[in-house]
């Protein structure tokens, strides 16, 4: 038989370890509750403005960064394939309608001199014909000049220039292209469309892959897949045009009651509604689809924007929320735009909080009960 000070006791227990539960203090969670959320905004004296998603909040934070190239690039005009440049290689050829030539060695009426460089000055020498200016001259130019210098000593001769894969009008490519590697500009490949083909092009996924063109102090930076949509993106190439291939280095974070994860972007523009469903969707048993929060670090400018202010200086730290069981809750994460280095978190349902303080409550029970068994009642 139960002492009546024992069953006391033992209600006594369960109260102390329903109370210290029920304050949800030691209860595990995937992360902070709607309310703890709220009491850290700048409206409670918290650092972080929270905004709820309505239609003219996603029109205010729909900025995506401005790819595009200059009119500096686009103005630039294509390069005539056949000028030759400092650094250009060339090779000639010449034939002298003599046995005894000037250059053509004992029995043989031809002469090739390969791989004569543009000096830095942008000159060549030509055995006599001389100093000759070949930077922006054209082979046919420059044919004719050792022509008529060489006429006056050997009978009639006949000249011909070409000009070579060389260090002068060349472009470097880089990054994830399949051939990577140092390209003259001849007359095929003297836009960026042509002379990315030639390389190979993108190795990554060219959806959401990049093209960086370096031009001096000059750069640019354009969508892979739209240089090949729109025509005036494909802007002239100039010698030493540095031309990058890069992947996808945009992430988002997803924690809470969703797949807890970094995940990369699939496309250029990402939805959170879109995002969400990339990791797999809200844990149909944990999640709260009230309580779906965006956390940014926003500009000024958008941040006056959305909050109707004009005082705001520098980045501000906003939650966005969205409602998913709103009647256009799902329109709203459908239309707005996740950024770059976004986190969203999206808290557990209230029921499930209940449930683990009903199953720790129990937990808690067996214990009472336990001790009670261990003092003999």
């Amino acid at each position: 038989m139960t002492h009546p000070g024992h069953r006391w006791a033992r209600r006594a227990l369960s109260v102390v370890a329903i109370s210290a539960l029920a304050s949800c203090n030691i209860l595990p969670q995937a992360g902070p509750t709607k309310r703890q959320i709220y009491s850290g905004s700048v409206q409670k004296q918290g650092d972080s403005f929270i905004v709820s998603v309505n239609d003219r909040v996603t029109r205010a934070t729909a900025v995506t960064p401005a790819l595009g190239f200059s009119d500096a690039f686009k103005n630039a005009g294509i390069l005539p394939s056949d000028i030759i440049q400092n650094g250009d290689t060339l090779s000639l050829r010449v034939w002298e309608n003599v046995e005894d030539g000037l250059l053509a060695v004992e029995g043989a009426t031809q002469t090739e001199l390969a791989q004569i460089v543009v000096d830095g000055t942008g000159f060549i020498f030509v055995p006599y014909a001389g100093r000759i200016k070949a930077a922006g001259n054209t082979t046919e130019a420059i044919r004719r000049i050792i022509t008529e210098r060489l006429q006056d000593q050997t009978p009639d001769p006949q000249v011909e220039v070409v000009r070579e894969a060389g260090d002068g009008a060349t472009v470097t490519i880089a990054g994830e292209a399949a051939g990577a590697g140092i390209y003259p500009i001849e007359r095929p490949t003297r836009t960026l469309a042509a002379m990315i083909a030639q390389s190979g092009g993108a190795t990554v996924n060219q959806e959401i892959a990049r093209i960086t063109v370096v031009r001096g102090h000059m750069t640019g930076t354009i969508w892979y897949e739209d240089l090949f949509e729109n025509p005036s993106l494909d802007i002239p190439l100039r010698p030493g045009d540095k031309i990058l291939i890069e992947g996808n280095e945009r992430f988002f974070t997803t924690l809470g009651a969703t797949a807890q994860t970094r995940v990369p972007f699939e496309t250029q523009n990402l939805s959170a509604l879109e995002a969400i469903a990339q990791v797999g969707g809200l844990q149909a048993n944990a999640a709260d689809p009230t309580g779906v929060f965006v956390l940014r670090n926003e500009s000024d400018v958008v941040s006056n924007s959305v909050l109707g202010r004009s005082d705001l200086v520098g980045p501000q730290r906003l939650i966005y929320v969205l409602d998913l069981t709103q009647p256009n809750g799902l329109f709203l994460a459908r239309d707005f735009v996740i950024r770059d280095g976004d986190t969203i978190y999206v808290t557990e349902a209230p029921y499930t909080q209940f449930t683990k303080i009903i199953s720790s409550l129990t937990g808690a029970a067996g214990s009472v009960n336990s001790l009670a068994s261990v003092t003999g009642n």
